[in-house]
This record gives structure tokens, sequence and C-alpha cells, in this order.
């Protein structure tokens, strides 16, 4: 599989070279230069590096990222990294007022010492920074005063976290390489930095890590970031109880979960580890190779991730039943030709898709919140009770459409935040706990072009 690199044209004064994260700090000519953006990560962010390197820790070598650097009058100005730069800054000075004293290994008293000497010592005069500076050393000193930071980690962590440094001679080259860096000319989508992520944690053979990122590649970009952004990153934290409102990087962490190869055999992981292994031991039986029957994992919306090959299975899986039933109901449509759907649930299949306003942003807004809790019961009961699911789920959310002149992403989330089906349904046992819940009556219709939907309500005696 190739580098990213590879797909861009490489400037002619590019330099490239892999650098440990103690051979970075102790370069001495290192600068942040006054055009660069305030120093923005905070204690989450920290919090992520960290877990990172400690889950790695087993690794011959660990990639935190790139650094493009611009050499300029004996200096090297920080181009791109210069958030994932200033943190290992203060690491460093965390671990040598908070842990030198204390270590036993005399080669990582040597190190840090050396790196005291030598690391920049950079000034910044916005507050945004200042103040995430400061919480975030606080953090950091937090971290590293812990029992299981160990001096086999500060190893780590020095000698053996790396970073791909690019150097280039000439400003405009720089920034032009910066841009063809973060995915050829447009910035990195969440769901390629989840990408990146998961193919680091997998631990099949090459061949299938390969086979597996060319179905990820075959997929329209703009279809996977409706996969997250519209459906499977609000309905994780919907079921939650969070808001959901835009997918962002800094959300990436909800589809970040366990490396059953590398995790602790903690209690709750082991259940994920039993099902695990066995699908694929059923799938590895000769008895597949004559009766075809391959085993799919069982899939959870609401479960851990497992991180590497599970991820991207499950991204396949939902993206089939979403597609199935998300803005189409292709599914529910063929229940209803074949008589399986009853009740008013025949109706509400067509009038969603058909009624004048459907089209409308905050009608869109709205369906998705129907399909969301749809696709989650789907998830958890099948279509056991579908027709009673189906009414429940319409007049749940099509009930915020008819009380609001105007609905915005706004509405819908705090809706779902204070009307929360999607917990109702989390701790249901049987569908009946879900479909014969209590909803109140819509006491007044200020919706315009919605009455298809006005009457339905009626109909089912929700609105006078």
């Amino acid at each position: 599989m190739k580098n990213e690199t590879d797909h861009v044209a490489q400037p002619a004064s590019l330099g490239k070279r892999i650098m440990t994260v103690r051979e970075l700090l102790s370069e001495t000519a290192l600068r942040i230069p006054a055009y660069q953006r305030p120093y923005k990560w905070t204690a989450k962010n920290v919090q992520q590096l960290f877990d990172d390197i400690a889950t790695h820790q087993d690794k011959p070598s660990y990639r935190l990222g790139t650094i493009v650097l611009h050499e300029e009058d004996g200096g090297l100005n920080i181009v791109d990294g210069q958030q994932r730069t200033i943190t290992l800054l203060l690491t460093m000075k965390a671990l040598i007022k908070l842990r030198l004293a204390t270590l036993t290994r005399p080669d990582l008293k040597d190190q840090l010492r050396g790196l005291g000497a030598r690391m920049i010592q950079p000034a910044f005069e916005s507050e945004i920074s200042q103040t995430n500076i400061r919480n975030n050393y606080l953090a950091i000193s937090r971290v590293v005063e812990r029992a299981d930071f160990t001096e086999q980690l500060i190893d780590f962590l020095l000698n053996r976290c790396q970073v791909v440094v690019f150097e280039l001679s000439d400003i405009s080259e720089a920034f032009q390489f910066f841009d063809s860096q973060n995915a050829r000319g447009r910035d990195l989508e969440p769901h390629d930095l989840l990408k990146a992520y998961h193919l680091r944690e997998f631990n099949d053979d090459e061949q299938v890590k390969a086979n597996t990122a060319a179905r990820w590649e075959s997929t329209e970009s703009e279809a996977l970031a409706e996969l997250f952004a519209r459906y499977l990153y609000r309905m994780r934290n919907w079921s939650k109880g969070r808001s959901a409102r835009y997918f962002g990087k800094d959300d990436t962490l909800l589809f970040k979960g366990i490396n059953l190869d590398t995790a602790k055999h903690y209690p709750h992981a082991e259940q994920l580890r039993i099902v695990h292994h066995f699908v694929d031991a059923y799938n590895g039986q000769y008895e597949r190779k004559i009766d075809g029957r391959n085993m799919a994992f069982p899939f959870r919306l609401d479960q851990t991730i497992i991180n590497g090959r599970r991820f991207f299975e499950m991204t396949a899986h939902y993206q089939e039943r979403i597609a199935a039933v998300g803005g189409k109901l292709g599914d529910l449509r063929k229940l209803a030709k074949t008589g399986s759907l009853d009740g008013f649930a025949v109706r509400i299949v067509d009038s969603i898709d058909s009624y004048r306003g459907r089209h409308r942003t905050g009608d869109g807004f709205v369906r998705t919140m129907f399909d969301c809790l749809l696709i989650c019961y789907i998830d958890k009961f099948g279509f056991a009770d579908i027709s009673r699911a189906i009414e429940k789920i319409f007049i749940w959310a099509y009930t915020v459409r008819l009380q609001m002149e105007s609905v915005q992403v706004a509405t819908v989330d705090n809706y779902v935040l204070e009307n929360n089906l999607f917990r109702v349904l989390g701790e249901a046992i049987t569908p009946s706990d879900f479909v014969n819940r209590n909803l109140p009556m819509v006491e007044r219709i200020r919706s315009s072009n919605t009455k298809e939907i006005n009457g339905l309500f009626k109909e089912m005696r929700y609105a006078a």
C-alpha cells in the first residue's frame, strides 16, 4: 500500500527524515513563527495522545504524526505540527521537574538533562495559548506523576515514539506541501483520521489489511462522511444522552475502542474477546467450505468498538443497514408490499417520503432523527413489533416538526436530550418496553406544508 506522499509531487528542496521525540526536541533551531495560530489543544487532546502512547508501548516504534518545517535564517519554523510539538515540550518539562530526581535508570536521567539544556523555550502572546498551555501542563503533570507512567513508558516516549519530519527551504513550497499532505489539498475528514488509526491497529496479515483498505477507498468520501456524521455519531451519542450536533475531528474518540490483542484482560472486554475469536474460529472451519454458512459478527450500535479489522467490518455492516432503512425505507417498503406491516405503519412509511414539506432543511433534521431511532430499534430487536415501533417513533420524531415553525439542528438535538427515547430503547428488555411508552399529545400544530402528517396525528389520537 502506497504512502500518501507518493501521490504528491515532491518539491525539489524537500528533505525528509524520521526523528524520535528526543531527537526532535533536542533540535535547538526549532522556532514557532508569529504566523502560527494559537495553541488550541485541550486536556482532551492531551489525554488522547497519552492513551495512544500507552496502547502502543509494546511496539518497536510508534509514529505520532508529521512535522513540516521551513528553514529560514538558520532556524526551522514549524509550519505544521505545532500543537503536537508544544504538547511534547510541556511533557518533557513536567518529566524533568516531577520525575528526574526519582528515576532509577541513569540513561533516562542523562537524556532528560540533555533535553532540559537544549529544548527551545517559546513565548506566547496569545491569551488562548497561555491558558491552554497552563491547563495542559497541569493535566500532563497529573499523568506523568502516576505510578503507571513507568520508566519503560518514558523510554518508549523518548526513543521509540517518532515523527516524520519534512524540511523545505522555500516558504511557499512549505505551505503548498502542508496543504497536499492534508489529503491532497483538503483537510482530513474525521473518517479519514479513523481509517488511519484503525489501519495502525490492524493485527491481521498484510493482504487482509490491503483488501480492507481497498474496500474503504472504493466508497465515496461523501458517503462515508454522511454515514458517520448523520447516523453513527448521532446514534451513539444520543444513546448515551449526549449532544450530537456536528461531527468533527475532536469526536473521533467515540469510534476508538479496544485492541483485543494488546489490551489487558479486563472483565468488560472478555465478552468481546470470546465472540471475536469464536466467530473467526467458526468461519475458519472446513465445514464452512461445504455448507457456506459464514457467521457475521453480531455488531451493536452501542457496543465498545473493537479496533482494527472489526471496525471496518462494523462500518460496512451499518452502511448496508442504513442504506436499506435510512432516508429511503427500502426494507420497510418491501414489508408493506408483502403485508407484514399493519395499522398506521404503512401510511407512515408512505407519508414521510411524500408530504409536501419533506425537502425543507428542518424536515430533513426531523427525518434523520426518525431514521436514527428506527435503525437503533431494528439493531436491537430486529423486525419484532416493527409496525408498533414505526408508529411510536413517528409520533415522537414528528411532534417536534408540528410544534415548531422553524426547526434547526439545535432544535432536534435539544428535543432528543429532553425526550430521549434512545435511552428508553437502550434500557428496554423486550419490544413492549419501548412501544408501550406513553407520548404526549400535540396541543397546537404550528407547521405548514405537513398536511399528511397532521392528518395521521389526528387519526392516531395524538392531535385534536
